[in-house]
């Protein structure tokens, strides 16, 4: 029997049960079927949208930012205030009324894998039961009209909201399908509690009453209205740390020398700076792939070195996303601003600065820290760099785009002054950092999993 039934909102009352009789679709057989417990298989292909807790589409399982209005604003989910956020998920609605409606039902799923082991899912699973039977995962682009990468799963399970007695979901191991279906591995996804994760390692310091530049680049004030515009105490820098897996902290995992306007971030301060370095380089170390988009990165589980903690220090000053910079004279809020650098790792005299630099923060922190071969080989070429800006002057137009008008640059301010340099004519070799940079990555890659910040 085949009919047109709108799931997340036919025959829901306004006390959250099924009342059949409210539009009269579904046929008699199959409410008495329910009725009456017969195995019913469920399979399930529902959409894979997600809703913000204003109402609206705000962002689907590409990670665009769709606006579809009122896409979770379901009867269904009037009734899922326990799920926490896990009730923006539509297949997370269907799951909900299926477990009302046909608590020992088997349930056959494709979906992203968000509810084993996203966060805001965490809710969702503690009041889900089921039996994990089986499935496998296989890259999104097999469905026509999907962007992004990431893994949709086939999942079998059977449920059973009827017992006491819960079967907790510790870990899935699914088959993983390639774009042509055929077999290539297995993967684990793991159900672990959200106080593991990484992103609640320590304690974020608390904002103050001071207002700073919000900004939404190194050297770029807000252009919108801040969510986050104050300091905090005995702050040297802000890190932008959204999320806690592979497909977000490649985009918001960020160190800048003031408050990000957007917030979602953390103060570092000289006292957390060692799990701060660490956290950036945990994030930034992993790149994301289709299979791993979804794996949580940890807090850690054996012991920390300090050849560690300084590996990640270093690396965590050299890369890309270190958008720590000095400038004077930054527009906002009908004032002229300047934001200080904290985090250069040399003295003025070792790079031939021709003027002082405000703060000497980093220099002082890095003595006494027995650096390691790798993390030598990377200071030492990235001197050799900071050398080369100093050597030259830029050109009018490269000073005023990159703020220039300070001695103490930063590391992303010095790698674009020099890159335009060699547009112009005058090349710059970074062939060299490039090198000990990657041989510093490639040491600390492997360690991320052995030390417990990630399972395999």
């Amino acid at each position: 029997t085949r009919f047109q039934y709108d799931y997340l909102n036919d025959d829901i009352s306004d006390d959250g049960l099924i009342d059949y009789s409210l539009t009269k679709k579904v046929p008699v057989a199959l409410q008495q079927a329910i009725k009456d417990g017969k195995k019913i298989l469920v399979l399930i292909n529902p959409p894979y949208a997600e809703a913000s807790n204003r109402g609206f589409l705000a962002e689907d399982i590409t990670g665009e930012d769709n606006k579809k209005t009122g896409v979770a604003k379901t009867k269904i989910a009037k009734h899922m205030d326990d799920y926490g956020k896990a009730s923006n998920e539509l297949f997370i609605q269907f799951l909900a009324r299926i477990k009302i409606e046909m608590p020992t039902a088997t349930v056959a799923l494709f979906s992203t894998m968000k509810y084993i082991n996203a966060p805001n899912s965490e809710k969702f699973r503690c009041f889900w039961n089921a039996k994990y039977l089986g499935g496998f995962v296989v890259h999104n682009k097999v469905f026509d009209g999907l962007t992004g990468s990431f893994p949709i799963g086939f999942l079998i399970w059977e449920t059973n909201q009827n017992t006491p007695k819960k079967t907790p979901i510790i870990e899935v191991v699914v088959e993983i399908l390639d774009k042509n279906v055929s077999p290539i591995g297995e993967k684990k996804f793991y159900n672990l509690p959200n106080n593991t994760f990484l992103n609640v390692w320590f304690e974020r310091p608390k904002a103050n009453n001071l207002v700073v530049l919000p900004i939404k680049n190194a050297i770029s004030p807000a252009t919108a209205i801040p969510r986050a515009k104050f300091w905090s105490e005995k702050a040297i820098a802000y890190m932008h740390c959204g999320g806690n897996d592979p497909q977000q902290t490649e985009q918001l995992t960020t160190l800048y020398s003031s408050v990000f306007s957007n917030g979602n971030g953390i103060y570092v301060t000289p006292e957390n700076l060692w799990q701060a370095a660490i956290v950036f380089s945990v994030r930034r170390l992993i790149k994301p792939t289709w299979i791993n988009d979804r794996d949580q990165f940890l807090q850690p589980t054996q012991p920390l070195t300090d050849e560690f903690k300084n590996d990640c220090l270093i690396w965590m000053l050299f890369n890309r996303c270190n958008r720590t910079a000095s400038a004077n004279d930054l527009d906002w809020n009908g004032k002229k601003w300047s934001i200080v650098n904290h985090f250069i790792p040399f003295a003025e005299t070792e790079v031939n600065a021709p003027d002082r630099f405000e703060s000497d923060f980093m220099v002082q922190y890095l003595k006494g820290k027995k650096q390691s071969k790798a993390a030598k080989a990377v200071l030492s070429e990235g001197k050799k760099l900071w050398q080369a800006y100093f050597a030259q002057t830029d050109n009018h137009t490269t000073r005023q785009e990159l703020k220039l008008n300070r001695a103490d640059v930063g590391w992303y301010q010095l790698r674009k002054a020099l890159e335009a340099r060699g547009e112009e004519g005058m090349p710059v070799d970074f062939s060299p950092f490039k090198t000990a940079y990657e041989a510093l990555s490639d040491k600390l890659r492997p360690q991320v999993f052995e030390l417990g910040f990630m399972r395999a």
